[in-house]
């Protein structure tokens, strides 16, 4: 989880490789009414993020493993309907928010190619995002520069907070 640009997906992709598990990415669930409206430069609303938080959710619970899932999940309460809460959830899910700082994130948002979000809405992510709370499972990594130190810290800060 995190604000876009923050690694989620390349951090994601490394981790499900290191523990075998299958990776999804939530951007390519998003529909595409969610994709033009950001690519315009205007941020979701939480009626916008609902059917693709539900989305993801559906995927979660049909996995027949537990997986790796790259999804900003900003705000409890859109971890709270990943995590289904009030539903009995098939297992647990663990959240790992990964940080940076705002002018390192804008400069790989500003150089990556063909994503729809846009450095504008930056701003409006860092507005909307809510830390993982002490009841919440998971952990909070600061990103590397190199993925695979932050896969390694991932892997380390999950064993301390998880197992």
């Amino acid at each position: 989880m995190g604000v876009s640009g923050c690694g989620k997906s390349t951090v994601g992709e490394a981790l499900a490789a290191r523990l075998n598990r299958r990776f999804v990415e939530g951007d390519a669930l998003h529909p595409d009414a969610n994709r033009r409206k950001m690519a315009a430069g205007t941020p979701l609303t939480d009626a916008d993020r609902a059917p693709w938080l539900d989305r993801i959710r559906e995927e979660m619970s049909r996995a027949e493993a537990p997986l790796v899932v790259a999804c900003s999940a900003l705000r409890r309460a859109y971890r709270d309907r990943l995590r289904g809460k009030g539903e009995s959830a098939p297992r647990p899910v663990t959240f790992v928010h990964l940080t940076e700082t705002r002018d390192v994130i804008a400069a790989r948002i500003e150089g990556r190619q063909g994503h729809f979000m846009p450095v504008s809405l930056l701003d409006s992510q860092y507005a909307t995002l809510e830390p993982l709370a002490p009841d919440e499972r998971g952990c909070t990594v600061e990103v590397s520069s190199d993925p695979t130190a932050t896969v390694q810290a991932v892997m380390s800060a999950l064993e301390r907070t998880v197992y």
